[in-house]
């Protein structure tokens, strides 16, 4: 796989020093939920950072999932974000952190803050670990943010193409020729 990366944009090691620190951040945002915090976590891209994130982080939890589609097979543009599945705890009356993967344009984290606001939290925060600051809505809450990047097509970490490369340790973008932005081929 590493012959298919012609870059790499974010090192293994800047990644585990920058979610380290997140986890601090996070941890410190919420210093009276005694009874702890459920991340709902926006699938697949944004498992592996979830998996570290969590490990770091000194609070109870409780765990949701939700998989949102936005990309179809074998392209680099978005389709838009509609909601694939759900499976998540009691919400009511909860502090909800939401972990994506990437902010780019903001239809997945629009359509998973609704989603969650209409089931009665007592508050709902955002982290991504990566956000395209070129094309992130400025009006988009979110209160944590791993690194800002530039408009890049990356993988790796989690971020997949046509459901490759999730497993690079690193963020890295693929040689030019591997891939087509637009429809696919």
């Amino acid at each position: 796989m590493r012959e298919d990366v012609d870059r790499i944009v974010i090192r293994e090691h800047e990644l585990a020093e920058r979610v380290t620190a997140m986890a601090r951040e996070i941890a410190a945002g919420y210093p009276d939920s005694a009874e702890g915090i459920t991340i709902v976590t926006v699938l697949a891209g944004s498992l592996v950072f979830l998996s570290d994130l969590i490990r770091r982080l000194p609070l109870k939890m409780r765990i949701g999932l939700i998989t949102v589609s936005s990309y179809a097979g074998r392209t680099t543009l978005s389709n838009g974000a509609a909601l694939a599945s759900s499976f998540l705890p009691d919400l009511r009356n909860r502090h909800v952190l939401i972990v994506d993967d990437i902010l780019e344009t903001g239809g997945t984290l629009r359509l998973v803050q609704s989603q969650i606001r209409a089931a009665g939290p007592r508050s709902v925060k955002t982290a991504v670990l990566l956000r395209k600051t070129a094309k992130a809505p400025t009006d988009l809450p979110v209160e944590f943010i791993g690194f800002d990047i530039e408009d890049l097509f990356v993988v790796g970490y989690g971020l997949d193409y046509d459901g490759l490369y999730r497993n690079l340790p690193y963020i890295a973008v693929l040689r030019p020729e591997l891939y087509r932005t637009g429809a696919e081929p």
